[in-house]
């Protein structure tokens, strides 16, 4: 029996997490919206605080910091639609 005689069957099973899956899916999505929120939160408060100071010329680098927590924000809430196009999860 030589090597070309040998049938090999390889059984995949396309890996499903179930609702556990989903559980964390939307524990992370939730925890991402409140770091973002008090993210702009926090933001608004260095904003008003520099206002009140009379320091206006540090806007730059606070609007940076809001468009980093902006784009976290988008990256991180459209990772579930993404995942669950995708279809499910096989490895």
């Amino acid at each position: 029996m030589g090597f070309t005689d040998m049938q090999f069957t390889l059984a995949v099973e396309p890996f499903d997490p179930g609702s556990d899956g989903t559980f964390l899916l939307n524990t992370l999505m939730w925890c991402v919206t409140a770091a973002g929120i008090a993210g702009i939160i926090i933001i608004g408060t260095l904003m008003a605080l520099q206002l009140h100071r009379g320091e206006i010329g540090e806007k730059a680098q606070l609007m940076r910091g809001l468009f980093f927590v902006l784009l976290a924000c988008v990256v991180a809430t459209s990772a579930g639609p993404i995942i669950s196009f995708l279809g499910p999860f096989t490895l």
